[in-house]
């Protein structure tokens, strides 16, 4: 069967808050999946039907019952340069083809989900888990502020779109204050703020967010009040509205290879950033519902189902996406916990294209944005102000990197460079730990016990450890206490063997775990001349093999 017993469950155990919290979904998806189509330069209903096929595809079988897919900022923002460029070669082609770069976003996008997909099957989705903490904190600060930001696109003129307007502080404040439909605007989003923080106190049966869509909604249409709407804001970018059809299969993709001749390169890296982003948002959202929900998802099967569902795109005409963390989070804190939440939302955002179009562009932009403000305070790591200072350093600096980095290019890449600079880090405090423990033995053999990891970041301080010239004729390193982790390891261990038999000395290794041996016997035969075997001692059957050690400890010599 194509849902298993589990997925049924998922969908049967909680309808209405399901139901609920997805109609609240679909309404916020709208204004976020038109803004982002803008971005990209491409028409609002490619980013919906996008939104749609994302968000059904990962609903049903992703690996994170509650979170909510659609299209994206990040994603949209990499797919600029490769619809402009398309854009350009199909004006200077022969026979001109209009809208060639996005015929090229469909064809990348099957290229995208075939990679998404290969990093579930290859279990790539675990490698979330080797996120650190301070990263996980400054991704949520850093996009709570996107999401703030992004909403000041959506106000009228006088709100500054950048941080131009510091150049002009005075002229701008003036304009502000003799704007009345910003204040209008600030009076609406301030009341579905104040409808969401208060109706949850009272109850909590019905998502606070659609409450507040629809009195907001209702005072604006019913008395008349002249507002920003869904609809006059996509006019305002150029489209012409949410009517559309069912999406169509883009067969003529399959006849547009041709025109790639020479841009292969742009296909391609253009596919492998987009696969790379999408699936660093998605796990990284994933993650932070799961500690929300305090359950745990499936990070690989997210991976094939958001491959799966941008191949779809690609094949049926939408923008493509991930995860969305302010939507993922309005659907849990309205109650949207199944599969059946996402679900809803994306079918009902396609009954919006199909037969709600009218209604739904009259809901005012004000408590849209409304929502979304609430969604930026629920978002923010607002502890992070309070263990600061705390926290070791090096993870204040991790924090507080992520987040800027996050608002200054975008998530993957500072997620990146924050899980660099705590491996960097880590890689560090490591290399400082090794230690070695020097005395002589009554036969006269000097012994050096190692503790701590060898690795290509500690080698330098482990050669410093042995005085070769001085040494006794037999030299003992005793590794217990310490692991061989790399190929640097055994290189220098290696040029350490050589170094004292080149004075004419012995030297044995002793202690060393079996993977040890294993790695140590491969990188060259000399080794087995040098690792002693036989040791009558209960720390090396610990080391070498945990299942020789079966003996009570007390029958062992201490």
């Amino acid at each position: 069967m194509i849902l298993g017993q589990k997925t049924r469950k998922n969908f049967t155990q909680n309808p209405k808050n399901d139901i609920l919290s997805g109609l609240t979904v679909a309404l916020a998806l709208v204004p976020e999946a038109v803004a982002f189509s803008f971005v990209a330069g491409i028409d609002p209903l490619v980013g919906l039907y996008g939104a749609f096929m994302v968000g059904i595809v990962t609903a049903l079988f992703g690996g994170r019952p509650g979170m909510i897919s659609g299209a994206t900022g990040a994603m949209a923002v990499v797919m600029v340069h490769l619809i402009q460029k398309g854009n350009d070669v199909g004006v200077a082609l022969d026979t001109p083809i209009e809208n060639l770069g996005l015929q090229w976003l469909f064809i990348t996008l099957l290229f995208v989900g075939a990679i998404q997909i290969m990093a579930g099957v290859f279990k790539l989705g675990k490698f979330v888990r080797l996120i650190p903490h301070p990263v996980m904190m400054g991704f949520v600060n850093g996009l709570a502020i996107v999401i703030f930001l992004s909403q000041l696109g959506l106000f009228p003129n006088a709100v500054p779109k950048d941080i131009s307007f510091l150049n002009e502080t005075s002229a701008w404040f003036s304009a502000l204050f003799s704007n009345a439909g910003f204040w209008k605007m600030m009076g609406f989003i301030g009341l579905t703020m104040a409808i969401m923080y208060g109706l949850p106190k009272l109850t909590k049966k019905i998502p606070a967010a659609l409450i507040a869509i629809v009195v907001v909604a209702g005072i604006t249409i019913l008395g008349g009040i002249e507002i920003s709407t869904v609809g006059s804001f996509i006019k305002e970018g150029g489209g012409t509205g949410l009517q559309g059809g069912l999406p169509s299969f883009q067969d003529q993709i399959f006849g547009l290879f041709g025109t790639l001749a020479g841009h292969w390169d742009l296909i391609i890296s253009t596919a492998f950033i987009l696969a790379a982003v999408g699936l660093i948002e998605s796990l990284m959202t994933l993650n932070l519902i799961d500690e929300m929900t305090e359950t745990r998802g499936n990070g690989n099967r997210e991976c094939v189902a958001q491959g799966g569902a941008n191949m779809l795109n690609g094949l049926f005409g939408g923008m493509g996406g991930c995860a969305m963390i302010g939507q993922s989070i309005i659907n849990v804190d309205s109650g949207g916990r199944g599969r059946l939440s996402g679900a809803v939302a994306a079918v009902a955002l396609l009954c919006f294209i199909l037969f709600g179009a009218p209604l739904i562009e009259q809901i005012p932009i004000a408590a849209l944005v409304g929502v979304m403000f609430m969604v930026v305070i629920g978002t923010f790591a607002w502890s992070s102000f309070r263990i600061i200072k705390k926290i070791p350093i090096s993870d204040a600096i991790v924090l507080v990197a992520v987040s800027a980095i996050t608002v200054w290019q975008d998530l993957a890449i500072a997620v990146i460079a924050g899980v660099i600079i705590s491996a960097l880090v880590f890689a560090w405090k490591n290399a400082t730990m090794i230690r070695a423990r020097k005395r002589i033995q009554p036969d006269g053999t000097k012994t050096y016990e190692i503790w701590g990891p060898l690795f290509f970041g500690s080698i330098q301080n482990f050669n410093s450890k042995f005085d070769i010239k001085n040494d006794p004729q037999n030299v003992e390193i005793d590794f217990v206490e310490s692991r061989v982790s790399d190929h640097s390891a055994l290189e220098a261990i290696f040029n350490l063997v050589k170094k004292y038999e080149a004075e004419g000395k012995t030297i044995k290794l002793k202690h060393l775990s079996e993977d040890c041996k294993l790695l140590m016997a491969k990188a060259s035969p000399k080794f087995k001349e040098v690792i002693v075997e036989a040791i009558d001692d209960p720390r090396y059957h610990l080391a070498a093999d945990p299942e020789k050690f079966t003996k009570p400890l007390s029958e062992y010599p201490l």
